[in-house]
């Protein structure tokens, strides 16, 4: 193998790591995966769970691409929950409680079973670059790999420096050793480089749990899944969530020892995310709430080991323990290890293309947390992306974007280029000025064509799209064809308190009134006929229900964007206060008025505030 030359070097197997690998693979490129411990594949270094606010989206846009994080989603689920439910379906996200242990196994044999796929065990220390072209790595042993590309996922291990009270030791989570080499050679190259940090919680053994003290999280009663492909099926049984809360007392016992706290006492300088703080940053910033919630999150089926959402620190592992007893349910606890925060090497994404590829090295690509970013579902989409593109590159074919009304995928690189991030950037439903086109239950009609024209979704999966499609269409072209008779829709109207009609009306009107849902119009006979003549399932009926209903606000959407285009470049009044702009996100105030932006398309440039922050400042400047 150290005689080929590769197509595509992945550099790293985490979520980003492994779908840029089966991405380029999947297209057809001869690709090796190297990463520091084949054990390790897809791990998931922090929480249980895929999906979540926006995170949900992006998985269910890896899948309708046909990459792999949706049906490995499902596959180690333990739980389905979709968040949001009580909200517009724009803010409705699938989120999943995985068995750790079974994802990392499942991502791998879906990996090994990957044609054109290599696998190899070692540090990658350094690239061979010339004449600002790469042309492969070199690894700690000093063996060199060719290759026409290279996408480096690096993750935390780029000088991995793990912080525990007073201590602290390299490495790129715990009990893994951190990857050098890299920044060094990389910032001689001409690039930027910082540092980021983020942190996980202490994991415990869920036999000294008392969970009958706790708030029992059950998952759905109808749960759905990730993927829109039929090999994998809803979870039948599932495990449960606990929650319980931190308490002042707790707050208390945290606080004697955050004079040996790495944040407070100076020995972390980086940024942390800002919407995953750690308990003692929590406790600092919020000090007028006497408690926060913790989520006590099972890691498997099987396993006893559990995960403290909510507790994340690096304060010495006595202080964790002490507080942690001191919590409702935790009395007994013992710990498994306990939490840690991680500093580590990034590059400021500005310096890439939307294609992910440096600006600075032809070949070379960058994807996941080496680009400033926190969480799976972003790594994995970013990888899916630097994979497809290193491909390309390769096969002498176009690049392949996707824009900001395709795809969360699209807001989320355009975000990264276009604005960069100073700390950890994090994806959320507000960030998308078009969430209402980009749903989670649309994500395979928005995509599935453009992943089948790249060879990477195969031909069944468009088909299903296909069929999908058309039925969704047919059917809300059948409320608008169909009238319906006073006599026989005015007893539902009149039972969910909505004004009766007098005369025949269409279908598509009655429907789209806010009180009436999909299971009120099957109480007519002619709608509840037509499903049954077309065999209808409940994706269908849902992705019809939601074009009636939302079919005005998709149009709103569009027109709000084209305004948005136009007034780029208005003025904003020097010394401007963002404080009173309360319909505008907590981040975004902040942000702006350290910044003092001259003019509106300057202030969409600066990370953190989002477009819908905007329409805000828009509609406050009279525009």
């Amino acid at each position: 193998m150290f005689n080929e030359v590769y197509d595509v070097i992945v550099v790293g197997a985490g979520h980003a790591g492994s779908e840029a690998a089966a991405a380029a693979a999947n297209m057809g490129s001869k690709t090796l995966l190297i990463t520091m411990n084949l054990q390790n594949i897809a791990q998931m270094s922090c929480n249980p769970a895929m999906g979540g606010i926006a995170k949900g989206q992006i998985v269910r846009e890896i899948d309708a691409l046909g990459g792999y994080s949706g049906i490995v989603s499902d596959t180690s689920a333990i739980q389905f929950k979709m968040l949001n439910k009580s909200k517009g379906p724009a803010m409705w996200s699938p989120r999943v409680q995985s068995d750790r242990m079974r994802f990392a196994e499942d991502w791998r044999l879906l990996l090994e079973n990957t044609k054109n796929l290599d696998f190899y065990q070692e540090m990658v220390s350094g690239l061979i670059v010339n004449n600002g072209k790469v042309e492969g790595v070199k690894t700690s042993l000093g063996i060199e790999v060719k290759a026409k590309t290279v996408v480096l996922t690096n993750g935390t291990f780029l000088n991995g420096l793990i912080h525990i009270g007073e201590k602290n030791f390299g490495g790129g989570r715990a009990g893994e050793r951190a990857a050098t080499g890299i920044t060094e050679q990389l910032v001689n190259l001409g690039f930027d480089s910082g540092r980021m940090k983020t942190g996980t919680p202490p994991r415990v053994d869920g036999r000294s749990l008392d969970y009958s003290k706790m708030s029992e999280q059950p998952g759905d009663e109808h749960p759905d899944k990730f993927s829109y492909l039929d090999i994998t099926q809803p979870l039948k049984n599932q495990r449960s969530c606990h929650m319980t809360h931190t308490s002042q007392e707790v707050h208390d016992l945290l606080r004697e020892g955050f004079d040996r706290s790495p944040m407070f006492n100076g020995r972390i300088k980086s940024v942390g995310p800002r919407y995953c703080p750690s308990i003692e940053d929590k406790i600092n910033r919020f000090s007028d709430k006497d408690r926060h919630q913790l989520f006590v999150e099972p890691e498997g089926w099987n396993t006893v080991e559990v995960y403290v959402n909510g507790f994340s620190t690096s304060l010495p592992e006595d202080v964790q323990f002490k507080a942690l007893r001191s919590v409702v349910g935790f009395e007994n606890v013992k710990f498994f290890r306990p939490g840690y925060a991680i500093e580590y090497d990034y590059f400021p994404p500005t310096q890439l293309k939307h294609t992910l590829e440096t600006k600075l090295v032809e070949g070379l690509f960058f994807a996941g947390q080496i680009n400033g970013t926190t969480g799976y579902e972003e790594a994995a989409s970013q990888g899916l992306m630097a994979g497809i593109n290193a491909c390309l590159q390769v096969q002498k074919k176009d690049v392949f974007t996707l824009r900001r009304d395709e795809a969360y995928i699209g807001v989320l690189i355009d975000d990264l280029i276009t604005k960069g991030t100073e700390e950890p950037y994090r994806m959320f439903t507000s960030r998308a000025e078009y969430r209402t086109l980009l749903r989670q239950d649309n994500a395979d009609f928005r995509l599935t064509p453009r992943g089948y024209e790249l060879g990477l979704a195969s031909e069944n999966r468009l088909r299903r799209m296909e069929e999908k499609q058309s039925k969704s269409d047919s059917f809300v072209q059948f409320f608008k064809d169909t009238s319906v008779e006073p006599k026989e829709i005015n007893p539902i109207l009149e039972k969910k308190n909505s004004a009766q009609v007098k005369q025949k009306d269409k279908m598509f009107k009655l429907f789209a009134r806010p009180q009436i849902s999909m299971a009120d119009m099957r109480k007519v006979a002619s709608v509840n006929a037509y499903i049954l003549e077309n065999g209808l399932d409940t994706e269908v009926l849902e992705q019809a229900e939601i074009q009636v209903k939302y079919a005005g606000y998709i149009e709103k959407e569009k027109s709000n964007a084209d305004k948005l285009q136009r007034l780029e470049n208005v003025k904003i009044p020097k010394d401007f206060d963002y404080s009173k702009l309360q319909s505008m996100s907590l981040e975004a105030r902040g942000k702006l008025n350290d910044i003092q932006p001259v003019t509106v398309s300057q202030a969409s440039r600066i990370s953190g505030v989002s477009p819908a922050d905007i329409s805000v400042l828009l509609v406050y400047l009279g525009r």
